[in-house]
């Protein structure tokens, strides 16, 4: 029994001096966490250009920094910051958020929702880029209370382990984790990425994951947790798993015409399974491929020099913002809030029935933390509206952001 002890209290011992040594090893912003729930998220939020806008939280595919966003939403032609704030945020172990040994999607969505309480966001649209994709799914599924929609770009419920651009990318990730950065200058490791990684895009993003800044080459992201679950069986961030759940409300998925990511013969089934809404949508603005470009380039479409491709896509997402997400999950869309009645799960503890008194999702999408609420109960004298009773047009708020 004792030696069982001494045992564990070795083990404890030895990985706290491992993480004490990787705390040297990681971005500046980041800290290495022990405790699974002090797991913090950090990103760049752009506001949009008008006040009281939803949320859409962003997230990039593995490795990727969530920076390389930020051009294509402030783009001159991009209409999506009319509609939306964009969180452009970095999952942990990735980029400035923290990090922790654990990929768990159950993890990763806590530390988004933890992001969302923190930052007073009651309700967002969330998608992502890649493994991005997959996880703004998961999320969504898991918290169905939380978010409006969910926004896919060559990514998303899809199991990528044998898939040729997840293998190559694997091996990018376990030869370049052989590097002793401490014994190399940053550009012995540059030649190496050079060496390695030959596809062009990858390459890039690996030397934008290089820091140097102080004195010595680093990775910006947890290269150790990240090799050790890409050798497991079922790597968190190759797989898809049934216990993640599907998501009943609105989703747009946007698949480059000749993706590599996600096969059209046969991948795309997955995403009926997860996403009911759609079946019999192939081609719609919510389910469509894009673009024509037959090289690897076509995974980053957010990065093309074609101008005009730019404003296509973000066009795309910006017409399934403003006219399909930002309704309860089981409202077809915008057209029904209002006219059908969503009954809550549960019983209402104040009233004793089986559903509360509002659904408040219908009215603001940041009730917990508004006070338009009690503004308008001010201005009616009242504590609660009556059956049939609606504000006059516009005054609730701005016609402009229905």
């Amino acid at each position: 029994m004792l030696t069982g002890y001494n045992f564990a209290l070795k083990r404890a011992f030895k990985q706290t001096m491992l993480n004490k040594i990787a705390l040297r090893f990681i971005s500046a912003k980041a800290t290495l966490r022990d405790n699974n729930n002090e797991v913090q998220l950090r990103g760049k939020l752009i506001h949009g250009r008008f006040k009281d806008l939803p949320h859409l939280i962003w997230l990039p595919d593995l490795i990727e920094p969530v920076e390389n966003f930020k051009l294509f939403f402030k783009g001159e032609k991009n209409k999506i910051l009319d509609v939306r704030n964009v969180h452009l945020l970095n999952y942990r172990n990735f980029g400035s958020s923290d990090h922790h040994h654990s990929f768990d999607m159950d993890d990763i969505s806590n530390d988004i929702i933890r992001y969302m309480d923190q930052n007073q966001i009651t309700m967002a649209t969330i998608g992502g880029h890649g493994f991005g994709a997959k996880v703004a799914t998961a999320t969504a599924s898991n918290n169905l209370n939380r978010f409006t929609g969910v926004m896919c770009l060559d990514g998303g419920p899809v199991d990528q382990r044998y898939h040729e651009p997840y293998l190559e990318l694997k091996n990018y990730v376990m030869e370049l984790s052989k590097l002793k950065l401490e014994k190399h200058t940053a550009q012995e490791v540059q030649k190496s990425i050079d060496k390695v990684v030959t596809e062009p895009n990858w390459n890039f993003i690996f030397k934008q994951n290089l820091n140097t800044t102080k004195g010595y080459p680093q990775w910006d992201f947890n290269m150790e947790a990240l090799v050790s679950n890409m050798k497991k069986v079922r790597p968190d961030v190759a797989t898809w798993s049934e216990r993640y759940g599907l998501w009943p409300g609105r989703a747009f998925v946007l698949l480059p015409a000749y993706s590599r990511w996600v096969h059209l013969p046969t991948n795309t089934l997955p995403f009926y399974d997860v996403f009911p809404r759609l079946q019999g949508t192939f081609p719609s603005n919510d389910f469509n491929i894009f673009g024509s470009d037959q090289t690897t380039n076509n995974h980053w479409p957010h990065d093309s020099e074609n101008q005009d491709e730019l404003f296509h896509l973000s066009n795309k997402m910006w017409r399934w913002l403003r006219y399909k997400d930002g309704c309860h999950v089981l409202l077809s869309d915008k057209t029904e809030a209002g006219w059908f009645y969503i009954q809550d799960r549960g019983t209402d503890a104040s009233t004793g029935t089986g559903q509360g008194e509002i659904t408040p999702e219908h009215v603001h999408y940041n009730w917990k933390y508004t006070h338009v609420y009690e503004k308008s109960q001010k201005r009616r004298g009242t504590e609660a509206a009556a059956h049939g009773q609606f504000l006059p047009k516009g005054q609730f708020s701005d016609e402009s952001k229905w």
